[in-house]
């Protein structure tokens, strides 16, 4: 960039804006400005952005952008010279129709220059574009970063002339552009730019707090408004105050009392507060009695406080919260948090209190008054499918049959208690709590909690196989009866969750090692349903979706996608088998004789895709006629035994590499060894011959897609 540059800040000044979307909103506001600005060359890959997103304003500095960009040499196309051009090299009506509309006339002709254009030669013009201003750059780039803000509910409010209407995520009251000191030129929203801005409602040393040029806005937000507009450092320094303030109630202990780790609620609260301040807070130890997931819950959720926990991951009766003003004598900021605090554990608690007065079996019946799918019937119904499906899936892998079907039978009686009617987060959670009250086995306690993982993607999955049976069951009653009543996922709409529904199954046949075939389960779980309520082909179509999330699952971890593929598509059923078969192909695909095999077997599937009707891997010894089929069919008959052997034992890399062997004889088969002869005998021979190959060779992985 050849212009001086100063560096540039903009700050569009809002009413409270959403939390949860704050930071999307203000990485998004000052990398499309950014962007723009690039674009029209008033900033460079030695710019650097840096995004600003409080509660009430969104912006952003960048550094070096020049008052105005430099101009450009720009080469425009006008015609092919065989249109533009006469046989004596005078201007067409055409060309001088098309300098008139561009505002040149014939004298620009010597101008024009003649260059390949890809199809033959073609009249180029050469001028110079005039480099924007900053004033027009920023205002489109502004522009663009509005329109293009993630915003997740727009709102309608009336400008200050009174009758213009526009929509925003919340109200603008002011807009700030500086280049180094000096204004810019720019409006959004019906507003003019000037150094102006809010400080904090309350705190703030001045209003307005005057900007003095681009790069002292930090500082003085700081120091004069009170407020820390960069949400980074405010996350940072919330951290940082929630460590010192759990380490001063610990005695100064490290690791005794912490508060509690969530991501979410940490990025919520630095979108709610411009000057944070962590304070300690209590509550009677006697809320400790109700379930701390019901008391944590309530305050994260409700409230937005961080409750410390022991260090056995214990809930004490200790909270933090992150207030936005600091006053001298907080005591009214502490009372006011607890006193607000206080009704909601008294309602957990009641909660809590009046649903132990009920046996957990004795909401079971209830179940059937609640509604599943009006084309899939009743909770009722679905809990009695479950009941079923549980109890085959843990007898086939070894676990108390008769434990796994209680278990199902109550994983959903908790939806009818008061504490999950208030908390459906805790579905599962109490039925486990309330489980374990009534003096059920405690394995089947754990089961009605685990049967819902993992919840998302990355959770933990069920501890046992009791509560693998249930987990698998409850999934695989989803998956089969929505796809069955024709409710598939749509692009981004998957309103039943069936994609995460798919990969906790996979994630729990792969990561738990279960011995269950996928198309056993999918069938057993269509055999729960009226034949008339799901389609019959189900279980296959769920199948062919379940293979297209393993797919991405698995590259999702890593693996190589030739590599994924070449498992993939052949369909396996044991998804537990499918790690050892990833591993066998990257070690095969390391052997220097891989790639050769893998083109090999490219060629051997042309071959047999193009023969008339299906090839048997059958072969008659007494017909082989040339030394390199008579070889490979030796060596075809010493690998054979040993990779299936070693396929058997699920030994897939053993299996793989044993096919090494067959390199040298597979190569000099097609060097010396015409395949379609005219002897139809001689050529299904062949054929069958290299069906034995292709079936040797493709047990573990179809070597094919391996193939460059």
């Amino acid at each position: 960039m050849n212009m001086s540059t100063k560096n540039l800040l903009v700050e569009l000044f809002v009413e409270e804006l959403p939390p949860k979307a704050l930071k999307k909103l203000g990485e998004s506001f000052a990398n499309t400005l950014f962007e723009s600005l690039k674009a029209h060359g008033l900033a460079d890959r030695a710019s650097v952005v840096t995004a600003f997103a409080s509660p009430r304003r969104l912006a952003a500095h960048v550094t070096q952008v020049a008052a105005r960009a430099a101009d450009k040499p720009e080469s425009r196309k006008l015609m092919p010279v065989s249109v533009a051009l006469d046989a004596s090299g005078q201007a067409t009506p055409a060309l001088l129709k098309k300098l008139g509309a561009m505002g040149l006339d014939a004298g620009v002709l010597p101008q024009l220059k003649r260059a390949p254009d890809g199809k033959g030669e073609a009249l180029f013009f050469a001028t110079v574009v005039t480099g924007a201003t900053l004033a027009v750059g920023l205002q489109q780039a502004l522009d663009e970063a509005l329109a293009k803000l993630p915003i997740p509910k727009v709102m309608s409010y009336q400008l200050k002339d009174g009758w213009s209407t526009v929509n925003f995520v919340r109200p603008a009251h002011g807009l700030m552009a500086l280049h180094g000191a000096e204004v810019v030129a720019v409006s959004v929203l019906g507003l003019l730019a000037d150094r102006d801005t809010q400080g904090h409602r309350f705190e703030a040393a001045s209003h307005p707090v005057s900007i003095r040029d681009a790069d002292s806005y930090q500082a003085q937000m700081e120091n004069e408004g009170a407020v820390i507009p960069s949400f980074e450092k405010r996350r940072a320094e919330i951290v940082c105050q929630l460590q010192a303030a759990a380490a001063r109630v610990g005695g100064g202990l490290s690791g005794k009392v912490r508060p509690i780790d969530d991501d979410a609620l940490l990025d919520e609260v630095t979108g709610l507060v411009e000057r944070p301040n962590v304070l300690l807070c209590q509550f009677e130890p006697e809320y400790l009695e109700v379930p701390q997931e019901c008391l944590i819950l309530t305050m994260k959720a409700n409230q937005k406080y961080f409750p410390l926990l022991d260090a056995t991951g214990k809930l004490t009766n200790q909270f933090l919260i992150v207030s936005n003003i600091r006053p001298a004598d907080p005591s009214q900021v502490i009372g006011g948090n607890e006193r607000v605090v206080r009704p909601r554990l008294a309602d957990a608690k009641f909660f809590y209190d009046q649903d132990r007065k009920k046996p957990l079996a004795s909401r079971v019946e209830a179940l059937d008054r609640v509604v599943y799918h009006n084309k899939l019937g009743s909770q009722g119904a679905r809990s009695r499918r479950l009941m079923k499906l549980a109890g085959a899936i843990a007898h086939e892998l070894g676990a108390d049959e008769t434990l796994a079907t209680r278990a199902a039978q109550l994983a959903k009686a908790d939806l009818s208690s008061d504490m999950v009617g208030e908390f459906p987060e805790l579905q599962g959670i109490m039925g486990r709590y309330y489980a374990l009250h009534d003096g059920e086995d405690t394995r089947v306690a754990a089961a009605i909690a685990d049967h819902y993982k993992p919840r998302f993607a990355g959770d933990e999955l069920a501890a046992d196989h009791l509560g693998l049976a249930v987990a698998l069951a409850e999934r695989l009653d989803t998956l089969v009866g929505i796809f069955g009543i024709g409710l598939i996922p749509t692009g981004d709409k998957d309103p039943f969750a069936l994609r995460r529904a798919a990969l906790g199954i996979l994630r729990m046949l792969m990561e738990k090692r279960l011995p269950l075939d996928l198309m056993w389960l999918l069938e057993l779980a269509r055999g729960q349903f009226d034949p008339e309520q799901i389609a019959s082909s189900v279980a296959l179509d769920v199948f062919q979706f379940m293979q297209d999330r393993l797919r991405v699952y698995l590259k999702d971890q890593g693996f190589a996608a030739a590599q994924v593929e070449a498992v993939v598509v052949l369909a396996p059923t044991r998804i537990d088998q499918v790690p050892a078969r990833l591993n066998a192909v990257a070690e095969f695909t390391a052997l220097p004789e891989s790639a050769a095999l893998s083109a090999a077997n490219k060629r051997i599937q042309n071959l047999l895709k193009k023969a008339d009707g299906a090839v048997e891997p059958v072969t008659n010894p007494y017909l082989f006629q040339e030394p390199a089929e008579i070889a490979l069919n030796a060596a075809l008959a010493e690998v054979e035994p040993v990779a299936d052997a070693a396929f058997d034992v699920e030994d897939y890399t053993a299996s793989l590499q044993s096919l090494a062997a067959l390199k040298g004889p597979v190569d000099a088969f097609f060097d010396g060894v015409m395949v379609n002869v005219e002897d139809a005998n001689l050529r299904a021979n062949r054929l069958g011959l290299l069906a034995r190959l292709h079936r040797a060779m493709n047990r573990v992985a179809d070597l094919s897609r391996l193939a460059v």
